[in-house]
């Protein structure tokens, strides 16, 4: 784990330090998960490099469709696969939409949306799993994670 402050000129660095690091302590394993920082700075960037898989997980806003469009564009320079799916889908519907638009336009495959889900902050802050702690998302959320899956062992071919 690592500490990153806003605006630090070393921040992709440490990314890239904490992703070396980690492929030496999981060094044979078949997966590992690298949970990227939002938006499109140099952290996400260094996230990017040297993946088989990137799922972006956009906002339906209008600061996440503008996020979305700059990480794929970032994501297709490292020619890695791509797919996305909308966090809190249900509370902004037309934007949503507009997401699933641009995935289609883009030939990009959408592999779920995650309803709000007020226990998911509940589970969070207790320090327990999504999953197996939420009504709503936690399905959402299993079903994604199995097409994501899914869409990785099918490029492994």
């Amino acid at each position: 784990t690592a500490q990153l402050k806003a605006g630090n000129g070393n921040s992709g660095l440490l990314v890239s330090e904490v992703k070396k690091q980690m492929e030496e302590a999981a060094a044979g394993e078949k997966l590992a998960v690298i949970d990227g920082s939002p938006g499109i700075g140099c952290p996400v960037i260094a996230s990017l490099a040297g993946v088989d898989l990137v799922l972006i997980v956009a906002e339906p806003s209008l600061s996440g469709l503008s996020d979305l469009g700059r990480v794929v564009e970032t994501a297709r320079i490292f020619r890695t696969t791509l797919a996305v799916c909308v966090n809190k889908w249900d509370l902004d519907p037309q934007k949503t939409e507009e997401i699933e638009t641009f995935c289609v336009r883009e030939d990009i495959p959408l592999l779920g949306s995650i309803p709000f889900d007020s226990a998911v902050i509940d589970a969070v802050n207790a320090g327990k799993s999504i999953l197996g702690n939420t009504e709503k998302a936690g399905p959402a959320i299993q079903e994604i994670a199995e097409q994501a899956l899914k869409l990785l062992l099918e490029g492994e071919k």
